[in-house]
């Protein structure tokens, strides 16, 4: 363990996907010192390693136990699966490797993000990754992370591909690539048959420098900010609190709600909400903990003829992004096909027998919520009200792709396996049945951004060069500064952010 009187270069705080990243990358100057604190444990449940256990991990010590409160539109609570260990959403996560569509990261740059738009990142997408086969000048050829889609996909899967053909839809040659729209088997974080987190992509072989210490079981309580500088940062481990200096620059990652916490923790973020919670004002900063995003997700399920052979990989094999509507710029809706019954952990009810669902999701959701604190107690659960369907909009579209999920379930290529519909089931299908079936059955995908965006706006939080408004020596470089929501699984995203930020420390990046 650190003592108090340790300084550090650099000091990472959560070690989640972003974190492993960047301690891994700053590492790499044997000069430079770098400390990577985080509040959760060194290694997952051994579950963890078998990618069609994935759904077990959501109620384990591995995560927090986040929810939401009631939310307004649809009268109920949502599960919020948020990692407590090394690695992240990456050692718990259900393994999707993929990009959104380009034109998701060019709205970036319209939102204020300047230089953050598909091609500026695109370097830092194929820095993360190893593909095999695909375009060179689109993909990564030597990154740490080892991606690839399943090879055979599960019959149950491809059936599904061939139905979503029948319907009218492309079959995308690289659906994870960014440049597509279609329908195609992703690419998953599964090498060997095992999982290969964030932690074990770059932190393993990173661990023996002699410069890097990480310290896990770590909860950060606040940030030393003195005369607008962050100079380091509190901490308690099962053995007391502690503090440690930081000469260089203290760096954010611990997520789209940690980061926003610890920020109003130490007194950063909007005045009345820090006042109400007892904590001193040391930046006006109001956005932090606003401009909340999540993928709201809904499931079509189908009951099965046949017997459904049991999976090696990840369950959700491929997807498909898709316009609700036309006249749109990009793709709003991902549907994802899955060799279960149900699709989210701990939210769908056991079903008897056995089926196969093709989750719809809303990818770029108009709805925005908020992070707030509970209580000014490092540790307490934070407030979390993504404000699900608290746009019309997104309901509407939610409900226009039920009804594109459905046509790809009737079609001949599931003829099969098909039995029935469970759910919505044929009775519900008028708008005002569908919209209540999406109020009841409306879950979180586990996607939360947008609580410390980019932007030079009042109610942006950092620079695009993730540096901290108005506070010097630090950054946030995580999901919680993208401006809008990816339309796709956010890690892939993440990693690139994290790829970015560890080149703007070094001042190799702009």
């Amino acid at each position: 363990m650190p003592a108090p009187s340790d300084s550090y270069d650099y000091v990472v705080v959560g070690g989640g996907t972003a974190g492993s990243v960047i301690a891994a990358r700053l590492s790499e100057d044997g000069a430079a010192r770098v400390l990577l604190l985080e509040a959760g444990v060194d290694r997952p449940p051994p579950d963890a390693a078998l990618p069609p256990a994935w759904p077990t991990l959501v109620h384990t010590g591995a995560t927090w136990g986040d929810s939401t409160v009631r939310q307004e539109a649809t009268g109920t609570t949502a599960l919020l699966a948020r990692a407590r260990v090394l690695g992240g959403g990456s050692a718990i996560n259900a393994m999707s490797f993929l990009r959104g569509h380009r034109s998701c990261y060019d709205a970036w740059e319209s939102d204020g993000a300047r230089g953050w738009g598909f091609d500026d990142l695109l370097p830092y997408f194929k820095r993360s990754e190893t593909t095999v086969g695909r375009d060179p000048g689109l993909r990564g050829v030597d990154g740490p992370l080892s991606v690839a889609p399943a090879q055979p996909p599960h019959p149950v899967i491809a059936a599904l591909l061939g139905a979503s053909t029948q319907t009218g839809y492309r079959r995308a040659s690289d659906i994870s690539g960014g440049t597509e729209e279609g329908f195609g088997c992703t690419d998953l974080n599964i090498v060997d048959g095992r999982r290969q987190s964030a932690a074990d992509a770059y932190l393993t072989p990173s661990r023996h420098r002699a410069n890097l210490t990480v310290l896990t079981e770590a909860l950060v309580h606040r940030l030393d900010v003195r005369d607008g500088r962050c100079t380091g940062v509190e901490y308690s481990t099962p053995g007391g609190t502690d503090r440690v200096a930081c000469r260089g620059e203290v760096v954010l990652t611990a997520g789209t709600f940690g980061s926003a916490q610890l920020l109003l923790l130490s007194g950063i973020g909007p005045p009345r909400h820090l006042r109400e919670m007892g904590i001193a004002v040391a930046a006006d900063l109001p956005g932090v903990g606003a401009n909340l995003q999540d993928h709201p997700i809904c499931n079509v399920v189908y009951s099965a003829a046949r017997p459904v052979p049991a999976g090696s990989n990840n369950h959700g094999e491929a997807a498909g992004l898709v316009r609700s509507q036309l006249g749109l710029d990009g793709p709003d809706l991902q549907m994802v096909f899955v060799n279960s019954l149900g699709h989210i952990p701990g939210v769908d009810a056991p079903e008897p027998g056995e089926g196969y669902t093709i989750g719809v999701a809303v990818m770029r959701p108009y709805s925005r919520g908020t992070v707030r604190l509970s209580s000014g107690q490092p540790g307490a659960l934070p407030r979390l009200d993504p404000n699900y369907l608290g746009d019309d909009r997104d309901l509407a579209t939610m409900v226009q792709g039920l009804r594109l999920a459905r046509e790809i379930g009737q079609a001949g290529a599931l003829d099969d396996w098909r039995a029935y519909e469970m759910k919505p089931g044929t009775r519900t299908d008028d708008d005002a049945a569908l919209q209540a079936y999406v109020r009841r059955s409306l879950a979180s995908y586990f996607h939360p951004v947008g609580t410390c965006r980019i932007g030079e706006d009042a109610l942006a939080v950092v620079d695009r060069h993730l540096r901290v408004h108005g506070i010097g020596g630090l950054r946030v470089a995580d999901g919680s500064v993208m401006p809008s929501i990816p339309s796709a699984n956010t890690n892939a995203t993440v990693c690139a952010i994290a790829e970015r930020a560890a080149d703007m420390l070094r001042g190799r990046g702009s």
